[in-house]
């Protein structure tokens, strides 16, 4: 049994680094209603299960199905 324990939310630092992709592309992403964002003050969250959903609608490349 995997006991990691799993993130409810992440920043937009935390999502550029697991995504390995800029500021900018991630607030793009938001702009467009693309990718869920929640405020939390000053900060700007993104739930887990956003990010999952927004990297699950992203085209596929090649023979992927």
């Amino acid at each position: 049994m995997d006991n990691t324990p799993s993130t409810a939310a992440f920043t937009v630092a935390q999502v550029m680094e697991r995504l390995h992709i800029g500021r900018d592309t991630v607030y793009k992403a938001i702009r467009e209603g693309r990718l869920p964002a929640r405020k939390l003050g000053k900060r700007t969250l993104i739930v887990a299960s956003d990010l999952e959903k927004f990297l699950a609608s992203l085209p596929t490349i090649g023979n992927a199905a």
